[in-house]
């Protein structure tokens, strides 16, 4: 097992190198960047919102901007250097851990990630354990009375959960909900009410679960239907085995069979994707849900870096969560040799 761990760790690099220089590579060819716009900003014209494409297009040359001005901007965001020394020394920084500086931030993007973090983990991890806790008894129970009403009636309410767009779902919790043309039970906007600080832990307790509720409700809808009908698929497929069959011929009660032979089995295919759902839950960021309900994420942040060519906070993160995503892969792999010692990777 040392040797595959050993062999995948160094199978990362090239990976990770690859999505790097894929990425950088667009970048060098889209228009609009940082240079664009500040020399669109010193000729008086707006970059803001349709942005960065805007001032892409809208730039010919320097129209006035002397060329020590011109070479001055290239020098403050990096541009004066050619594009295979920027990548290199990209890639050094990146090795220590370091990933950079906003260009509008003027922030580290550490500094960035850590401060869009409480959005992403309050939406990622109510929405991962939300799912897990109902989606997987609730499979089982379908998966028990297969072919039945109940089977029936909840796979039609899981699936049109699933059909339901996240940001659809918002919208309608905010009309009927949150103010709009009906109930004003729930906040528009934020985690946290302004005076958070001055309430009680039982408060402050309340008062985020008030905020979180709508948007948590949008967000993990949709993920039921894949987890239920994995886990009543799996289920099933053990059920229906020669072992299952062996057990209840024995005279084995049809919970203690389906409790101690059909339940570890059966969890395999979930409990390997356990890791990747669980470490993704704190780093997912859902542009939507986080703009209709004005909660400032790592989903905004991802979709405003990318709209105003901030390419220190699109490399630096992209380094980041492919990385994680890296390991946590390598991780739900071994999870199969924890959940069934059969598994051998040799």
């Amino acid at each position: 097992m040392w040797a595959y761990i050993l062999k995948r760790l160094l199978l990362m690099i090239p990976t990770l190198l690859g999505v790097l220089l894929v990425t950088f590579v667009v970048i060098q060819f889209v228009p609009g960047g940082p240079v664009e716009q500040m020399v669109a900003q010193l000729q008086g014209r707006s970059t803001g919102g349709e942005g960065a494409a805007a001032a892409g297009a809208a730039y010919r040359g320097r129209q006035g901007v002397d060329a020590k001005q011109i070479e001055e901007i290239k020098a403050l965001y990096g541009f004066d250097k050619p594009a295979h020394e920027r990548f290199w020394r990209m890639l050094v920084s990146f090795a220590r851990f370091d990933l950079g500086r906003s260009f509008f931030h003027h922030k580290d993007v550490w500094e960035l990630v850590k401060e869009k973090l409480p959005v992403s983990i309050s939406l990622g991890l109510w929405t991962f354990f939300l799912t897990y806790l109902i989606s997987v008894p609730l499979g089982i129970a379908k998966a028990v009375r297969a072919g039945s009403r109940f089977d029936t009636v909840t796979s039609i309410l899981v699936l049109v959960g699933y059909a339901i767009p996240g940001f659809v779902l918002g919208v309608l919790l905010l009309v009927l909900f949150g103010g709009g043309s009906f109930l004003a039970w729930f906040p528009l906007r934020g985690l946290t009410s302004p005076n958070w600080e001055e309430l009680s832990l039982w408060g402050k307790v309340v008062d985020y679960l008030w905020h979180i509720a709508l948007p948590v409700t949008a967000s993990v809808l949709g993920s039921f239907a894949v987890v239920t009908m994995l886990t009543k698929n799996a289920f099933l497929e053990e059920i229906r085995k020669q072992y299952v069959l062996t057990a209840r011929a024995k005279g084995l009660e049809e919970r203690r069979v389906l409790w101690k032979h059909v339940f570890r089995n059966a969890l395999i295919p979930i409990v390997t994707g356990f890791p990747a759902a669980f470490i993704g839950a704190f780093f997912t960021g859902s542009l939507l849900i986080e703009t209709l309900f004005s909660l400032d994420g790592l989903g905004l942040l991802s979709y405003e870096s990318v709209i105003r060519r901030d390419y220190p906070v699109v490399l630096g993160t992209l380094y980041l969560f492919t990385l994680i995503g890296l390991v946590t892969k390598l991780i739900s792999d071994l999870c199969y040799v924890w959940v069934d010692p059969r598994v051998k990777f040799d």
